[in-house]
């Protein structure tokens, strides 16, 4: 079983910043990419950011420059940092994460519970 934890979303002001941590616990051989989702509501959900386990990252167009996805491998932990945000930054944020298994070495894909960001004066 694998688990995802999310934190650091809230409220904020436009133009202000957020980070937001996705923890990965379980038994888990390797991480493959670890990436960061966003459903505003009314919409459905779309890819905002995601890391390769060779650091290889990819980004939406829409927050290209003001996004900025990491990892730190030794804690299985994902981070977003998030600047200069909009109103339009409004969403629930998910993470997500696929890999393998330990021991079985089958593979998983596995998302977190979610956290509001919410861009507002």
């Amino acid at each position: 079983q694998v688990q995802l934890v999310e934190s650091g979303g809230g409220l904020v002001q436009p133009g202000g910043s957020l980070k937001l941590s996705c923890a990965l616990s379980g038994s888990i051989f390797r991480i493959n990419h670890m990436g960061w989702y966003r459903q505003a509501p009314g919409k459905q959900r779309e890819l905002v950011a995601l890391i390769t386990s060779g650091g290889s990252t990819n980004y939406a167009h829409s927050v290209k420059g003001r996004f900025t996805i990491s990892r730190d491998n030794t804690k299985n932990t994902a981070y977003l940092q998030m600047n200069s945000l909009n109103p339009e930054d409004t969403a629930v944020y998910y993470c997500d994460a696929g890999g393998y298994y330990n021991g079985s070495y089958s593979l998983f894909r596995s998302w977190g519970q979610g956290t509001q960001v919410t861009v507002s004066s």
